[in-house]
């Protein structure tokens, strides 16, 4: 089994979920500490509902303890608790499940109770979430000629499987209008854009005011280079799957060159492996996204929790 990458480009920081900085998913280093109940998936008291918080500041004494204390007076009780310190560097990485009782603890107080705590650590990064109460984020999906990634999402968005809301999907590629995919899109009124691309024009400022409302943006393999200027004029997250980006996948040709095969394979069934192996890799990153584990370290890594 291969360890596969997706990289998350990020060119702006605030404190919200959908602006916390985020470097390329490259390399990251790994030391964590981590003590593990249920997880967020399992089934809880219909009185109990799952929330998650993630913190990064700089590395105290005391700082676990400060946040353990916050959601244990609440009544809250913690499933799963994971550290990063990274060594030899003043900085603290945390991400926190936890099930509560809403009537106890009020979503509006644990934002503040939490940010309590950030004002007294510090901290350059403090974000709660409680998917069943917070809105869900919204996407824009890009693409090009290949629809496998597309059509993944699409199916795991309707199956409940995705926590998104999808606001539309744009494509330098047309499609016909009696297409399997076109028609699902009409269904579920899901607007699809057909804004054609060249060397000299990108369409970059029609792509801006179309995404301008979005969370994050997915590249379900949008052939293009984003610049610069687009990605400053975003401000938030894009969200990309390239072969490139894979340990397997080096160079040219990549479906030549996918994970184990034998005498059987042929280019075929080479094409097939790789594909799923995107839409594997983008529906996890999309997913870890969106479930807060990814916490930017530096300018080009990431922790992964």
């Amino acid at each position: 089994v291969m360890m596969m990458m997706m990289m998350i480009r990020r060119v702006s920081t605030t404190s919200s979920p959908s602006a916390t900085a985020f470097g390329s998913f490259m390399k990251w280093s790994f030391k964590s500490s981590h003590f593990h109940g249920e997880s967020l998936d399992s089934s809880v008291s219909p009185l109990l509902i799952p929330g998650v918080h993630v913190f990064h500041c700089p590395d105290v004494v005391g700082i676990v303890a400060k946040l353990s204390d916050c959601i244990a007076a609440k009544g809250g009780n913690i499933l799963g608790y994971d550290v990063f310190v990274p060594e030899n560097k003043n900085v603290f990485y945390s991400r926190s499940e936890f099930i509560f009782d809403p009537v106890k603890w009020p979503r509006s107080q644990m934002g503040e109770d939490f940010e309590t705590i950030a004002r007294k650590f510090n901290a350059m990064s403090s974000v709660v979430r409680v998917p069943s109460l917070d809105p869900k984020y919204k996407i824009a999906l890009l693409l090009s000629k290949q629809d496998h990634c597309l059509v993944e999402m699409l199916h795991k968005w309707q199956d409940g499987k995705l926590p998104v809301d999808i606001t539309c999907v744009i494509s330098n590629h047309e499609r016909a209008p009696n297409t399997h995919i076109m028609r699902f899109l009409q269904r579920h009124g899901i607007s699809y854009h057909y804004l054609p691309t060249t060397d000299q024009n990108k369409i970059e400022e029609e792509i801006l005011e179309l995404v301008k409302d979005t969370d994050f943006i997915v590249l379900a393999r949008y052939m293009q280079v984003l610049s610069g200027n687009f990605l400053k004029g975003y401000g938030k997250d894009v969200i990309n799957i390239h072969h490139g980006l894979l340990p397997s996948f080096k160079g040219r040709s990549p479906a030549k060159q996918v994970e184990r095969v034998s005498h059987r394979d042929n280019l075929r069934s080479f094409v097939q492996k790789s594909e799923d192996l995107e839409k594997k890799c983008l529906m996890k990153a999309i997913k870890s996204y969106c479930e807060l584990r990814i916490l930017p370290y530096g300018t080009y890594k990431t922790v992964v929790f």
